[in-house]
């Protein structure tokens, strides 16, 4: 700010001392050059007076004041009529210096009150939108309590009305099972129905997992020995599809506190997800990063993505874009994963395939 201020303070000295000097080198016979130099002392006490308001207009004008007084002394001196005109001017310098720094220094002072007054709008703007996203956080929130509460009741039905029949339909079925070979028309019939129980059975189980609090076991835990143990489970799976699974992981990972059964449960879910996503001849990639504070691990797929409208969903229970879907794989994940203080990320790939991203601190104990 001194540098700027250094500059005008000069120029306005250069333009004070340049017209005072041609008013004293200037014969006194041209009278209209001199009333042309009495005129030019209001730009500098203009300037002066806009710049530094009212101070800088009044020490201005007093500045011209005195340094044109002597001309009119010495040099005017025995004109009387021509004195008194040029005292008045002198008056009209002070004048101008005062009036013109006065509104100057007023419209710079409404200026800055302007500005507090809208810095105070902005804040206030900021604060209205930030409680307004907390308000719609809180609404979500008990939309989700609304949601897991009536899940807790229709999974205590469940459990006690469908899970109990359902065992038993299973081992009668497996027992008519064993009296057929496998080549037999009715065995395939007795396995279809042997298949659709236990579908039907994950199902009531997944809502006791939505509904239950996650209770985790924080023991140090080997992620990559997690993720290669949910590989093993889905190669065979993989292997049907013709999809490749492919895992890029460093040698060594910090070893991370946590529950390790409820991780694998997670990286499953999400592993069947990118599968039943890929089309055959696919891949599925699964990336872990370490950095000083976290564990990265990524799960992406070659499939055709998922629609924008569907991702702003799809960690909520009971959404699915799966035919014969719950709704509940992805959310179970997400609750297991926050429940490490992680967090998980949904990315579509503008139709080459879907990344989810989870971050797992690794100092969460």
């Amino acid at each position: 700010m001194k540098k700027p201020i250094s500059i005008r303070i000069f120029f306005l000295i250069l333009i004070i001392v340049g017209i005072s000097a041609l008013h004293y080198t200037t014969p006194l016979h041209l009278h209209y050059l001199h009333d042309i130099f009495q005129r030019l002392y209001y730009l500098p006490i203009i300037l002066s007076a806009i710049w530094y308001g009212l101070r800088g207009g009044l020490a201005c004008s007093l500045i011209v004041s005195l340094l044109y007084a002597p001309h009119i002394l010495f040099q005017w001196g025995g004109h009387l009529t021509l004195e008194m005109e040029k005292y008045l001017e002198i008056v009209l310098y002070n004048v101008v210096g005062g009036i013109t720094g006065l509104l100057s220094q007023r419209e710079r002072e409404r200026s800055v009150q302007l500005q507090k007054t809208a810095d105070g709008l902005e804040q206030s703007y900021r604060k209205l939108q930030e409680q307004s996203e907390q308000l719609i956080t809180v609404e979500k929130n008990l939309r989700n309590a609304e949601r897991l509460s009536t899940l807790g009741e229709m999974a205590a039905v469940l459990a006690h009305e469908i899970r109990n029949p359902l065992g038993s339909i299973r081992g009668t079925a497996e027992i008519l099972r064993d009296d057929f070979p496998p080549d037999s028309p009715k065995y395939e019939f007795i396995d279809i129905q042997i298949r659709e129980t236990e579908r039907l059975n994950r199902v009531v189980e997944d809502f006791l997992r939505m509904s239950k609090p996650q209770v985790m076991e924080k023991i140090s835990c080997d992620i990559i020995n997690e993720l290669q143990t949910v590989i093993s489970l889905v190669a065979d799976d993989a292997a049907q599809r013709h999809i490749t699974v492919k895992f890029n992981a460093p040698d060594t990972l910090p070893l991370f506190i946590g529950d390790g059964e409820k991780l694998r449960q997670a990286f499953l879910n999400i592993v069947i997800n990118a599968l039943q996503a890929t089309p055959s001849g696919g891949r599925v990639t699964i990336t872990v990063d370490a950095s000083t504070s976290s564990l990265e691990v990524s799960f992406i797929d070659s499939g055709s993505g998922i629609a924008p409208e569907d991702a702003l969903h799809i960690f909520e229970p009971f959404y699915t874009t799966k035919i014969e879907g719950t709704g509940l794989g992805l959310p179970i994940t997400k609750k297991i994963i926050e429940g490490h203080g992680g967090t998980i990320q949904l990315d579509c790939l503008d139709g080459n395939g879907t990344a989810v991203n989870i971050i797992l601190p690794l100092n969460h104990v």
